[in-house]
């Protein structure tokens, strides 16, 4: 992992640029295109490149980065890890910002990141102006997600629950959602799903938490008494 001094080294007295970290893998050229955009700016610069989702928070401690950019890095065949690594990063670097990369793994991946704990959130669509705009804004403390992000965000939340009601919400459910709603209502764990499906266990989780935030729901309880309360399970084989 190449890295670089904090300060500017000129001798001007002038504040240390906001340090960032890239947690971008398998794109050298989508590397390089967040490198220039971010090192043109004159109070940015990219401090380092993580070496992998195990190491990120020593990678973060070594460079003194004041925020990750990470995206999907699909290590070992398990598909998109952009929320492990969040939620490492929220749970040992708590006062770091972090900002997500989309990824094709899930269509509704920017939802999850923020639920896991990240502050801003791109699209691969995104350009010059929208990375400098998410760097600043999420180290002054606020949120950010693409502008194209927004006309999705319609599409999911407005549009899919018009012609469902609001009373139901297990309507706006896919298919796929209801047969993991109903194997982790009586028990089984996101590896029990995963082999019975011939998924991955991250695809499981992304899918339980979407099941979650779609129901209202926050724990394994509440899924329970939902999914009895819905006649999706009898009670008798619970």
């Amino acid at each position: 992992m190449a890295t670089e001094p904090r300060s500017d080294g000129n001798g001007s007295g002038q504040p240390a640029r906001l340090g960032v970290l890239l947690s971008v893998f398998g794109f050298p050229m989508v590397e390089a295109g967040f490198r220039a955009v971010i090192d043109a700016e004159p109070d940015l610069r990219v401090v380092g490149r993580a070496r992998g989702p195990e190491t990120i928070c020593e990678d973060i401690e070594a460079t003194g980065a004041d925020l990750v950019i990470t995206e999907c890095i699909p290590f070992g065949g398990s598909g998109c890890t952009t929320l492990e690594s969040i939620e490492t990063i929220r749970r040992l670097c708590p006062d770091k910002k972090i900002i997500a990369f989309e990824c094709r793994c899930n269509p509704e991946l920017f939802s999850l990141a923020l639920r896991a704990g990240a502050h801003g959130f791109l699209t691969r669509e995104a350009g010059e102006l929208d990375v400098v705009a998410a760097i600043r804004s999420v180290a002054a403390g606020h949120t950010y997600v693409s502008p194209s992000i927004v006309t999705r965000m319609v599409d999911t939340y407005v549009l899919r629950t018009s012609d469902v009601g609001v009373d139901d919400p297990y309507e706006a459910l896919s298919d796929r959602e209801r047969e993991i709603l109903r194997l982790a209502s009586i028990g089984h764990t996101n590896r029990d799903i995963a082999r019975a499906l011939q998924l991955s266990e991250q695809t499981i989780h992304n899918h339980r938490a979407s099941i979650m935030e779609k129901l209202g729901l926050h724990d394994r309880v509440e899924l329970l008494r939902y999914s009895l309360r819905r006649g999706l399970l009898d009670p008798s084989n619970v």
